[in-house]
């Protein structure tokens, strides 16, 4: 059965730098099903419509157009059903100041008609790090607290469904690897996962599918696995504090000294080299390494934008 299903989905929002009246669409057309146990990753940069398809997913934004469900459910038509089948974990820390943290998760199962489930709650408590904390008040805990709490409050009516909207933003090694193993845990138990994440890394070790969106619009969706194979087969690493020329620097992804350039075979690794060695650039620490999700992304967002721009070209008076 499909957990999760986008069926044409555009949200338009109010221009608010166009013409009085104008709109910009924040999701244009999506369509998306994601099945029941799969740990399903959703990428893309900042301003792509992540957070507003999980808005939307939540029932706390109408779509424009299209429809959206969870398990047969609809979330518009049918948001109490809907809602009762996921738990979503949201970017921003929200809490309430007036409860320690076991009244909390009290307090939000009875949202959803729970009561005397004290043994899950424990379980949650510690599955999360959270038992010693139980008596404390919301506003006496750390921002990596807080973020545990979030998980636990989005997990405590056992939702079939988890949405996981930047988790592990901010949060140190501890939490990210306490979090993982919880999830991949209820995950394997049968859950539904969503996550968005910019850490990549994560969601090439955990999501066997991914969705890449950029614009509002889905520009890759596969398996991770075909994802990586689609990319060059090697990336070339080394140190350098010399610019590099234009023709290499257009291609390479750049941290500091740190330069990464696809190559995928060996004459493109001698190219490249040969094209430093011409220019006079001298490097240090070379090495070569596998092309992970990263580079798969750079290259799909670098396709799409160049694919947006020569259609804007062809439309332009």
């Amino acid at each position: 059965m499909t957990a999760i299903s986008f069926q044409s989905v555009s949200k338009a929002y109010a221009s608010p730098r166009g013409p009085k009246g104008s709109t910009f669409l924040a999701l244009d057309a999506v369509t998306l099903d994601i099945q029941e146990g799969e740990f399903f990753g959703l990428l893309g940069p900042n301003g792509a419509g992540k957070t507003t398809m999980i808005s939307i997913l939540a029932g706390l934004t109408r779509a424009t157009s299209g429809r959206v469900s969870v398990l047969g459910s609809d979330v518009q038509s049918d948001y109490a059903n809907a809602r009762r089948k996921l738990g979503v974990v949201p970017q921003e820390l929200v809490f309430d100041p007036f409860f320690n943290v076991r009244e909390a998760l009290r307090f939000q199962s009875g949202y959803f008609g729970i009561q005397r489930n004290d043994d899950w709650i424990d379980e949650l408590l510690a599955s999360l790090g959270l038992t010693e904390k139980a008596g404390a008040n919301m506003r006496q805990l750390s921002g990596g607290m807080k973020r545990r709490m979030l998980v636990a409050q989005a997990l405590v009516h056992k939702p079939p469904v988890i949405v996981l909207d930047e988790p592990t933003a901010g949060v140190d090694v501890e939490l990210r690897q306490t979090l993982w193993q919880f999830i991949v845990k209820l995950n394997k138990q049968g859950s539904t996962v969503l996550l968005t994440t910019h850490y990549l890394e994560e969601a090439e070790a955990l999501c066997a599918r991914i969705a890449m969106l950029k614009n509002g619009r889905i520009v890759a969706l596969d398996r991770t696995s075909e994802l990586l194979k689609s990319a060059a087969g090697n990336v070339l690493r080394f140190k350098t504090d010399a610019a590099l020329p234009p023709a290499l620097a257009a291609r390479a992804r750049i941290t500091g000294s740190v330069v990464q350039v696809p190559a995928s075979n060996a004459i493109e690794i001698e190219q490249t080299l040969a094209c430093l060695r011409e220019a006079g650039v001298v490097v240090e620490d070379v090495e070569m390494r596998k092309a992970d999700l990263e580079d798969v992304f750079i290259e799909i967002m670098n396709r799409a934008g160049k694919s947006e721009a020569q259609g804007a070209a062809v439309v332009a008076p």
